[in-house]
């Protein structure tokens, strides 16, 4: 089901540069390695610190959130709770368990398509941190890892979280958007009112870029190899988060299989959803609901979004080429309504 980090989503900045030397409408940049990935900040003004303090304040706060919630790192709170022995009460930091928090919510409203708890199933795919693979696993093996998924097996009691014994939590599917968040708190903290915050992908902007022009970005059309723009959109003091299947997949006699893995089956995803695209006021709710919904489907996925009156954006593969749908909330956000 979720992404691995490092994994890049389906969006491209497209940031126009100002040469005026008034400070006010020029447009700073600052940007890193992170998480596998790298992570920008595009803003207009002076952070009241100074741009040094500014970037050390970013890449500690990115440091924290790698060190606590990484299934890559031996050594992260996360790794180490997912190696620990039954039984096992962790303590952990309070930004783990927020991010935990808004999981178990998103696992809950759906019904178990979005379930932090399918690294198992994600590993054996060839997913994971695990080497890649290039042929399907014996369905033996796969229920066998379907024994230790389930959300429900986690239980969260204030900071402490049990272990029950094999259960391997991946946050990889919400970490990068809760990073996206931390760092536009620091820019607000700083008096920076005027941002644009990537981090692997996930994006949330504020404000404007120089001269009260929008910040854009842009989603890609789902075709393998190619970089091509599908949707524009602004983002007016919201984030935006994608997740698609045609990036990160192994073929096998003839067959694709995505790396979404939906945790009800413990199989790939088979529908004919290529991307799908979440526009929300944090980071991290679009990077969980990204996933959620490339789970859910198109059908499905539709029906929740509309029930829940969210932003979303689908790309669908059809005989005919690619179809757009996208939600009444979303519609009237690119509409400017």
């Amino acid at each position: 089901m979720s992404r691995p980090v490092g994994f890049l989503v389906t969006l491209a900045v497209v940031v126009l540069l100002s040469a005026c030397d008034d400070s006010k409408n020029r447009l700073s940049a600052l940007s890193g390695p992170t998480m596998g990935t790298t992570w920008s900040v595009k803003y207009t003004g002076a952070p009241d610190e100074g741009v040094e303090a500014l970037k050390a304040d970013i890449e500690a706060a990115l440091e924290q959130v790698n060190a606590q919630m990484s299934t890559y790192r031996p050594d992260s709170n996360l790794t180490r709770f997912n190696n620990a022995e039954p039984g096992t009460l962790m303590n952990l930091p309070a930004d783990t368990v927020k991010v935990l928090l808004a999981a178990f919510s998103l696992s809950e409203q759906t019904g178990g398509a979005y379930d932090v708890t399918v690294g198992p199933l994600v590993n054996l795919w060839g997913f994971g941190p695990d080497a890649d693979r290039f042929e399907p696993p014996e369905s033996s093996e796969v229920e066998e890892a379907r024994e230790r998924v389930g959300w429900q097996k986690l239980l969260l009691s204030e900071q402490q979280l049990l272990q029950p014994g094999g259960v391997y939590v991946d946050l990889s599917s919400i970490a990068k958007g809760f990073a996206v968040d931390k760092i536009a708190g620091l820019l607000d903290s700083q008096g920076v009112n005027n941002y644009l915050v990537e981090v692997g992908g996930e994006l949330r902007g504020k404000g404007a870029k120089p001269y009260k022009q929008p910040w854009r970005v842009a989603v890609e059309r789902p075709i393998p190899g190619v970089r091509e723009v599908e949707q524009v959109v602004d983002l007016k003091d919201m984030a935006v988060a994608t997740s698609g299947d045609y990036r990160n997949f192994f073929e096998s006699q003839g067959r694709l299989y995505s790396h979404t893995i939906d945790p009800r089956t413990g199989y790939p995803v088979e529908h004919q959803l290529a991307s799908v695209s979440v526009l929300h006021k944090t980071a991290m709710m679009a990077d969980g609901l990204a996933t959620a919904m490339t789970v859910l489907g198109p059908e499905a996925g539709m029906a929740f979004a509309k029930d829940h009156e969210l932003a979303v954006f689908f790309i669908v593969r059809t005989e005919k080429g690619v179809e757009e749908l996208s939600t009444p909330a979303f519609d009237a956000i690119v509409e400017g309504k």
